[in-house]
């Protein structure tokens, strides 16, 4: 027999669902207009903190020539570096002037004999306190809630992304260390005004076809060194992840030269591979 009562129930919530989607398909509109408005009039005095950190948000667009082998030539590094402010900026005094700074330019570079175009969207280096736009921010901190309720981000606060440590399943890390000999490597300097430091940091890639090795190196020149004898790295665990395809670690005392190393083997597979890589000053 038919429970009438429960048909109600279910017929009262099916339409309360159609209108409140109704409400959202509204909301969501206003909401993002009020977010562009705002950061148009209201955004430089909002990102003026007197917050003891320093976020830098930029991306770096590479194209790899016809000498690599990758079926795919374009890597695209999503990078988020934040750190301690120094004396300099947070002195009152102290004004960004983006009038007076040149924008990255694209430059051909070269490495293990193989060319590519390099392009760095927005300011890419330490100089300076640059903080990222209202909705830049707002969209930011929307990704980052699905993520985590997805499980693609381990802690709920948007200001920190900490990635699940996930191996690569296509290939043993012996295969891997064969492939990435020959492949592209690309350096993150880290940004602080102490000799020494610590360092949080997460990277991840939607290519689930590869797997990526990640290294905290003491300075720009293991970039080169990567393909000989001489590479070097700081060596505790947490300080670089081999094969993998979502990692997360924080590497102690390191100095302030170092940055962050992240390989790809030379056979990249359509389409253009994305990699978003993060960067915190520990305190």
């Amino acid at each position: 027999m038919i429970n009438f009562h429960v048909v109600i129930v279910d017929y009262l919530l099916a339409v309360l669902e159609v209108e409140m989607n109704k409400i959202i398909y509204v909301i969501i509109p206003i909401l993002a207009f009020s977010i562009i408005f705002v950061n148009m009039f209201f955004g430089h005095l909002i990102f003026t903190s007197e917050t003891q950190e320093v976020v830098n948000k930029y991306s770096v667009y590479i194209h790899l020539l016809s000498e690599w082998q990758s079926d795919s030539k374009n890597i695209i590094f999503e990078v988020t570096n934040t750190w301690h402010k120094s004396d300099k900026i947070n002195n009152a005094n102290h004004v960004f002037d983006a009038e007076s700074k040149e924008y990255n330019a694209n430059q051909l570079h070269e490495i293990n004999g193989k060319s590519y175009v390099e392009l760095k969207h927005e300011f890419s280096d330490c100089q300076e306190e640059w903080q990222p736009m209202l909705y830049r921010k707002a969209v930011d901190t929307i990704r980052h809630e699905i993520e985590y309720v997805q499980g693609q981000q381990l802690r709920i606060d948007p200001s920190v992304s900490i990635y699940p440590d996930i191996e690569n399943k296509n290939y043993d890390n012996a295969e891997q260390q064969l492939k990435i000999k020959n492949g592209y490597v690309q350096f993150f300097p880290i940004c602080t005004s102490q000799d020494i430091t610590s360092y949080n940091y997460s990277v991840k890639t939607d290519n689930n076809d590869l797997g990526f090795d990640v290294y905290f190196v003491s300075s720009y020149l293991e970039r080169e060194n990567f393909a000989n004898s001489e590479f070097d790295y700081y060596r505790e665990s947490d300080c670089y992840g081999i094969n993998k395809q979502s990692y997360s670690g924080t590497c102690k005392n390191i100095k302030k030269d170092s940055g962050l190393l992240v390989i790809f083997p030379d056979n990249i597979k359509p389409w253009t591979t994305k990699v978003t890589v993060n960067l915190y000053e520990h305190d």
